[in-house]
């Protein structure tokens, strides 16, 4: 039986890319038997035989259909020599699956590697292809500009490798763009270097000498997205170009966006359903920095998203399609004291407004920007001066602001955005970002989702309307403990808080339990947390708490017996927790319970016996010592016990560095 390996392309792997790289590679155990089909959107049978029969160098026979073109391909490929095959079929669309299928030859040392932009794990684990490194892009340029030592003109090595950098490591956008330079004038090429350095890529391509969509580099990216049927696919896609380049998109991030703008379930479920989807198109790819959970537990706090820059680019472009005072997106990205033409700060405004009225001797008043976008996206790097663009963004749903400064404050504009349901602040920089104007949030009575990384929470203002605060990274000290206000009075109707890898964390705020309408608890890898409030129980409604990786925590509150509707309680990796509440047997809808890692755990408490009367499963996830703790029950007839192996990686580390 033929093996069958596929390797999934960033966007658009063209195939004469593939045929160039198999052509540098040693040839190895195959020697010559290395054959080459491009299937494409709508495949032939009786072409793609007829391309095998002229690589072997065989007369092309007449076909009477195209079980007889299979029939004659497999009896080729046996005869062709003594050297085991490799039969590559490149640009493999969906739905073309069965037509792999019917390569599947018995024979032995036979090899099928498939090419696409789609990964089809039927066909085994699908192996991502990566941009090329830069000796290797080079070198791919080289060939496809036809620069060789008998060429009339050779480029400086190091304009060559700077047009190469603006490639991004893409072979479509090398074998594009050196094909467009290929014998053109040393003007063009230095015109090409500075036109990378200003602007995108794909805005570049309309300096290609080209008479042919074929060569187009945006038309032929394009096609990565014309396999997404689903009008949300599309849409998700072109929202991941609203954060920074190069850096992990949380998907929690997205799930809260797209609840808002697609009307998604709330939970994660289609929301992670389209990024499997995307990260199966290629498009993306999904990280998985550490299993905390099982997979059904729909725990998504440690799933992360990466885009190629050239993809990225491309979503980009695509928010750009529509004039201005149409677009769905505005991204805005603002670098030092360099601002757009059309941003006027408030103090200018005032300063033009009575130039002009002193000229003409009339009052005129400057308008104001107004923004129909849906979502409102603004960069700002470690040099941004905080002047803000009197903008009126009356339509903006979602807000993503993208910083990298150790003193931050919100836009004044914030306070006018009474449309606004999420709101996402994420500091790129290497320490917390002090949060300032936070108080404007109390004006937005919309205002439901907000997600702070990497700054200092600032003392809560009334936000009567919030139903889910997530904190990543963040100084919670000035929030929690200085703050006047209690966390009960300012959200009242908080329904998911969520704190991970907040260091100064020691205990969780005053009033949190008088928060009745509180479902979700999520409290991990807040390593200083030290113990939980003694009257949890009040939390009557909570169904899920995870108290996962804090290190410090050391004891449960004894009584949780009013958690009666917790479902899921996951306490895995509290190394120093000695011991489980002591009714915790009184918590009769509990259905999973993870305490894998618990190494200081060595007893659990008589009431555990009161699970023996649960109608439904109850399912364990621990280790061999623990469940060993559990076995001493034999009377629990619905209990399920996984024990798993401990899920070690570094893939975290990119984002816990502080």
């Amino acid at each position: 039986m033929a093996d069958l390996f596929s390797g999934g392309a960033v966007g658009a792997l063209m195939g004469e890319t593939v045929k160039y790289a198999l052509q540098t590679i040693k040839k190895g155990k195959f020697g010559g038997n290395i054959f080459f089909v491009t299937v494409s959107k709508t495949p032939n049978w009786k072409i793609i035989a007829q391309t095998l029969f002229e690589y072997c160098g065989r007369r092309v026979p007449e076909f009477n259909n195209d079980e007889d073109a299979i029939n004659r391909v497999k009896h080729l490929l046996s005869k062709v020599g003594r050297n085991p095959i490799l039969l590559v079929l490149d640009d493999v669309w969906p739905g073309s699956e069965c037509l792999v299928e019917k390569f599947k030859f018995q024979m032995a040392d036979y090899k099928i590697l498939v090419t696409s932009r789609v990964a089809f794990r039927r066909f085994g684990t699908p192996f991502p292809l990566d941009p090329l490194d830069l000796d290797h892009a080079v070198s791919l340029f080289h060939h496809y500009s036809q620069l060789n030592e008998s060429s009339s003109y050779m480029p400086d090595k190091n304009l060559v490798r700077e047009i190469v950098k603006g490639c991004k490591g893409s072979p479509l956008a090398l074998q594009v763009i050196a094909g467009s330079l290929c014998k053109q004038p040393i003007e063009i090429w230095k015109n090409m270097k500075e036109h990378f350095q200003n602007q995108s890529i794909l805005e570049s391509k309309r300096y290609f000498p080209s008479d042919s969509t074929d060569t187009d580099l945006l038309c032929r990216l394009q096609q990565s997205l014309d396999i997404l049927e689903d009008i949300n696919e599309k849409e998700c896609f072109v929202d991941l170009g609203l954060f920074a380049e190069d850096q992990r998109i949380p998907v929690t991030v997205l799930i809260d966006m797209w609840a808002t703008l697609y009307n998604l379930d709330e939970d994660g479920t289609q929301a992670m359903a389209i990024v499997h989807n995307l990260n199966t198109r290629n498009l993306i790819n999904v990280i998985a920095t550490r299993k905390v959970a099982t997979e059904t537990d729909m725990y998504y706090n440690n799933h992360y998203v990466m885009m190629h820059d050239l993809l990225r680019e491309l979503a980009i472009h695509q928010s750009k399609e529509e004039p201005f005072e149409q677009r769905k997106r505005l991204t805005i990205d603002l670098n030092g004291d360099d601002r757009p033409n059309w941003w006027i700060v408030p103090d200018q405004q005032g300063m033009i407004s009575r130039m002009y009225s002193f000229i003409t001797g009339m009052l005129v008043k400057q308008k104001q920007l107004k923004v129909s976008a849906r979502i409102l996206s603004i960069s700002t790097d470690e040099t941004f001066s905080s002047d803000w663009c009197d903008m009126q963004p009356d339509e903006a749903e979602v807000l993503v602001l993208n910083l990298r400064s150790d003193q931050y404050s919100l836009p004044d504009f914030t306070q006018k955005m009474s449309k606004l349901e999420v709101l996402i602040v994420t500091n790129y920089g290497f320490h917390c970002s002090e949060l300032t104007k936070f108080e404007m949030l109390g004006f937005l009575s919309n205002l439901k989702r907000i997600r702070l990384e990497k700054v200092s929470v600032p003392c809560l203002c009334i936000l009567k309307n919030l139903q889910k605060l997530s904190l990543h990274m963040c100084n919670t000290r000035n929030a929690f403990e200085s703050c006047d206000i209690q966390i009960s009075d300012a959200m009242p109707n908080l329904v998911e808080l969520s704190i991970d890898y907040c260091k100064d964390l020691i205990k969780l705020p005053d009033g949190l339990c008088n928060i009745t309408t509180l479902k979700k608890l999520s409290i991990t890898n807040c390593h200083n947390l030290s113990a939980m409030p003694h009257d949890i129980g009040k939390l009557e409604n909570l169904e899920v708490l995870r108290l996962c990786s804090c290190s410090d925590l050391k004891e449960m509150p004894k009584y949780v017996a009013g958690l009666n509707k917790l479902c899921c309680l996951d306490i895995s990796n509290c190394v120093n927790l000695s011991k489980l509440p002591k009714d915790i047997g009184e918590l009769q809808k509990l259905e999973k319970l993870s305490m894998k890692g618990c190494s200081n755990l060595s007893g659990l408490p008589n009431s555990v016996i009161k699970f023996g009367n649960l109608k439904h499963e109850m399912h364990v996830i621990c280790d061999e010592e623990r469940a060993a703790l559990w076995e001493q029950y034999p009377n629990i007839p619905n209990l399920r016990i996984d024990m798993l192996k401990e899920d070690i990686n570094l893939n975290w580390l990119h984002r816990t560095r502080s």
